[in-house]
């Protein structure tokens, strides 16, 4: 029987304890919290929740107290963490703590009206003399390398939500190489801007936390004059999704010089842009950006690109910053590889998940060879010089329109040549797979669109439809939302009679 043990993604919080125990671990909602009385409520929480047995404890809790606490509590607890959105609906919210075997919910007020029934309900900020009474952990408990350190649910093919499992040693060596790669300080401030079922929510907390470092949640507002918001909270961190810089934009702030006191800019979680990027390196010049890539199977991110002003953009394709290289001690094979280096990313390596929850999500998305098991990306790449790889899009990004192979990611490139940002998709109409195209930024003349699409399409596919909007929908994640698009394609292409 394997008896080693590791102190756990929870050891990060502990170096920033012991480095910063009076300093500020998170601020949210005009509450700032240190690392002192964070540790303590995570101690005191976590004693509750050993307590009562717990072995999966879901934290049903919106950006605030009880979700930061929450979390740290049932890892010290040595328990699963499984992330979960109050205001997500109760069937799916049931749906996920029924196939992650939750037993306690820490709660604050929304998630107590959303709450399933489970063995061990806590709700800490509304019923604080209850775990008063509880005994407090004189410290976080050990746990092994395979056990799982938290559970996020990803969307299922089939509508029902998909468990991923990441382990303690898959952390562990996820921020290792971080560490290395990055000289993150007490003195940093980092944004903290993904909710918290989002796997890009560790980096912000984790990072921050292995730092003594402190992470500043940006609140709605802020993102009316992020600049604003980064000198105010002297954020020197920011990691989000590309489509906030497309957000700052509109605002009118993403101005040269906007904002000095960056160090770090990170992105990741959809497809990072040239013309993104340069606008943001243009406002915060004295930032190192990179391009980060990883699904949720394989912890976070796996892959990253540093920007170079001169270099990056000579080599991008289809206007796309490079995902660069894969992290080390892991191998990755490139599926149906074709002449020019091209096929489907698959990786294998310390990172890569155990397995879904439901053993028969996993279909079709592993595949073994050479005595290793790799994760089936789903992404199409393309080999550039030395390590670095180019994100070319999704598998099913690419559309067969009237015999033609189209590549979405081409569309919407060559149509930010007017000054556009795009979305393409494929949609099924009464006369088979039609392009239907989505844009902000100033409204064009049709023909404007299309005189940029003919250097890339034959004349027969070119989109027929183009609509502007105000600005693209976001899903829970404030990456485009292109279901929602494609619904809307979809009515306006056929209607429904009234």
């Amino acid at each position: 029987m394997d008896t080693t043990t590791t102190s756990g993604l929870h050891a990060r919080f502990l170096r920033g304890l012991a480095r910063s125990e009076s300093r500020p671990a998170v601020s949210v909602g005009g509450r700032t919290l240190t690392y002192g009385e964070l540790h303590e409520r995570a101690l005191l929480w976590g004693g509750a929740l050993a307590e009562s047995g717990a072995r999966t404890v879901g934290v049903l809790a919106g950006k605030g107290v009880t979700a930061y606490a929450g979390i740290l509590a049932g890892l010290y607890a040595g328990a699963t963490v499984v992330p979960l959105r109050p205001d997500f609906p109760a069937a799916r919210t049931a749906q996920m703590v029924e196939a992650a075997e939750v037993d306690a919910i820490i709660a604050d007020e929304r998630g107590l009206t959303v709450a399933p029934p489970v063995q061990t309900l806590l709700a800490p900020e509304a019923s604080p003399k209850v775990l008063k009474a509880a005994r407090a952990l004189s410290e976080p408990r050990h746990v092994r390398p395979e056990d799982s350190a938290y559970v996020l649910f990803t969307s299922g093919s089939t509508g029902r939500p998909k468990g991923v499992r990441i382990g303690h040693g898959s952390t562990e060596h996820y921020f290792g190489l971080l560490d290395a790669r990055y000289d993150f300080t007490p003195d940093d401030v980092f944004s903290q801007t993904f909710d918290l079922n989002f796997d890009c929510a560790m980096f912000d907390l984790f990072c921050a936390w292995g730092a003594g470092a402190e992470a500043v949640v940006l609140p709605g507002a802020a993102y009316r004059n992020v600049p604003a918001f980064v000198a105010e909270r002297g954020l020197t961190v920011w990691f989000s999704t590309p489509s906030a810089i497309d957000l700052v934009r509109r605002t009118g702030r993403l101005t040269p010089g906007a904002m000095p006191g960056l160090r770090w800019s990170f992105f990741a979680g959809e497809a990072l842009t040239v013309r993104d990027t340069a606008d943001w390196r243009a406002a915060a010049g004295n930032s190192v950006t990179e391009n980060l890539y990883g699904p949720t199977e394989l912890t976070i991110t796996v892959a990253g690109y540093r920007w170079d002003d001169e270099e990056s953009p000579r080599i991008a394709v289809n206007g796309v910053v490079p995902i660069g290289a894969v992290h080390e001690g892991h191998e990755y094979l490139l599926i149906d590889e074709n002449e020019a280096g091209e096929g489907e990313l698959a990786i294998a390596g310390p990172q890569l998940t155990p397995g879904y929850l439901d053993p028969a999500d996993e279909k079709g998305r592993f595949l073994d060879r050479d005595g290793q098991r790799f994760y089936r990306t789903g992404d199409r790449v393309r080999r550039l010089g030395g390590d670095d790889l180019a994100y070319l899009g999704r598998l099913d990004s690419q559309v067969q329109v009237l015999g033609w192979r189209v590549e979405l990611t081409e569309v919407e490139h060559a149509l930010e040549t007017c000054g556009v940002q795009a979305v393409a998709l494929g949609v099924q109409g009464d006369a088979g797979t039609e392009l239907f195209v989505f844009y902000t930024g100033p409204q064009r003349p049709v023909i404007e669109l299309v005189r940029a699409l003919r250097a890339v399409l034959p004349e027969g596919v070119i989109p027929r439809r183009y609509e502007h909007v105000e600005e693209f929908p976001l899903n829970s994640n404030r990456k485009i939302d292109r279901k929602t698009l494609a619904a809307r394609a979809a009515e306006i292409l056929s209607p429904v009679p009234a």
